[in-house]
């Protein structure tokens, strides 16, 4: 693809559907973003027409493990760069490398391997920060996490594993209830770590006190944590009380039923609630036996689950995470590509550069069909996918 190009089609730009509209990129840089029609200058020589579905922002996946047969627990250069040409078919641009639960070593080496590989670069989305998902959690709210590796999340610990990420650390998931939670969430907060509350048996007033002492974020609501009930509302109810405050889903139809992913929707707005796959290594490749931090997992049914039944994470991608809260749920296009791309972009602080079709953000798009099939995504201007024919 040429330094300068443009896009033609049917835009989802800045919460509505654009007819007739033009993307025009130059050096990486989106230049104009709006009606072909009102495009004032000649048209680059290279100019992609998309005559079936719709010229997206890229989507930013701020809670994945894993697709395609690797995960990021690997903590291998090779593992890393094929995460990133998966996700990039499915229309990821961005994404954060998420960890889960495992022995401190194991831990310190994937940080390394995220922080070196990341800075230098990869073939296909962008690996922009780290999801630190456990080890500081709660075991009776572990999901598929290994409660023997589960630990408290002493101020020494937190400050090494954020040492070695060199700064790339962007959320962490904690359990807020758990002895010392509170001291970590403090001094994670005064270094801008998101920290969300997640896998978690928090009562509503701790979970307030919590939001009080720095949580700003929900990790995959519903899951992993305390529901709602009229008279005690969870960690569920702080999430939908603490309106302010982000929260991630997992629209696949399976972790949140379809009319609560609306319900959801209704009570956050897109503003605030983050789609996001929670996919582990058993995406996109279809059913079968594999493996989860040790763990044995079973996809049959578009489910993967441990052998006794727990769900084990998903394999879920982001491109069929906007289809289904369309098709499923009813939200309007602009709104599910919003919680895919501009959300989760402005909850990580990339809102000014990213998750927009507009002049002077960088010039990572996702192309769909009208069957949410990605057909081309670009990266930094830089065509890193196209569907074969």
């Amino acid at each position: 693809m040429n330094q300068e190009y443009a896009l033609k089609g049917k835009l989802v730009a800045d919460g509505q559907e654009l007819h007739n509209g033009l993307v025009v990129v130059g050096n990486g840089t989106i230049t104009y973003a709006g009606k072909a029609d009102e495009y004032g200058k000649a048209l680059p020589d290279h100019v992609v027409t998309v005559e079936d579905g719709w010229i997206c922002p890229g989507f930013v996946d701020m809670h994945m493990h894993g697709i395609d047969g690797y995960d990021t627990m690997d903590g291998t250069p090779e593992s890393l760069q094929a995460i990133s040409t998966a996700l990039a078919r499915h229309g990821v641009t961005s994404f954060l490398a998420t960890t889960m639960t495992a022995p401190y070593a194991q831990l310190e080496q994937v940080l390394v391997n995220i922080a070196q590989n990341s800075k230098e670069g990869l073939l296909g989305a962008q690996a922009i920060g780290i999801h630190l998902e456990g080890p500081w959690i709660n075991p009776r709210y572990k999901g598929a996490q290994k409660e023997e590796n589960i630990a408290i999340p002493k101020l020494d610990a937190v400050q090494k594993l954020y040492r070695l990420s060199e700064g790339l650390i962007k959320v962490v998931t904690i359990a807020p209830e758990q002895p010392e939670a509170l001291e970590a969430i403090a001094w994670l907060k005064e270094r801008d770590v998101i920290v969300s509350a997640g896998h978690t048996g928090a009562t509503f007033a701790q979970a307030t006190e919590a939001v009080d002492a720095g949580v700003r974020h929900f990790t995959h609501c519903f899951n992993a944590m305390t529901g709602l009930h009229h008279r005690e509302p969870g960690v569920v109810g702080a999430a939908m009380y603490h309106e302010q405050l982000s929260t991630e889903l997992i629209a696949d139809g399976i972790h949140v039923h379809p009319a609560v992913m609306k319900i959801l929707y209704r009570v956050k707005t897109a503003e605030r609630l983050a789609l996001v796959s929670d996919s582990m290594r058993a995406a996109a490749m279809g059913e079968g036996t594999y493996d989860l931090g040790g763990q044995e997992v079973h996809v049959h049914d578009n489910q993967a689950k441990l052998v006794d039944g727990t769900l084990a994470g998903s394999i879920l991608t982001l491109n069929r995470a906007v289809g289904n809260m369309v098709t499923l749920s009813g939200v309007s296009l602009p709104d599910a590509v919003e919680m895919a791309s501009l959300t989760p972009a402005s909850i990580l602080g990339y809102g000014e550069r990213k998750g927009r079709l507009a002049a002077g953000y960088d010039a990572d798009i996702t192309v769909l069909n009208t069957q949410f099939d990605v057909t081309m995504t670009f990266v930094a201007g830089k065509e890193v996918y196209h569907q074969s024919k």
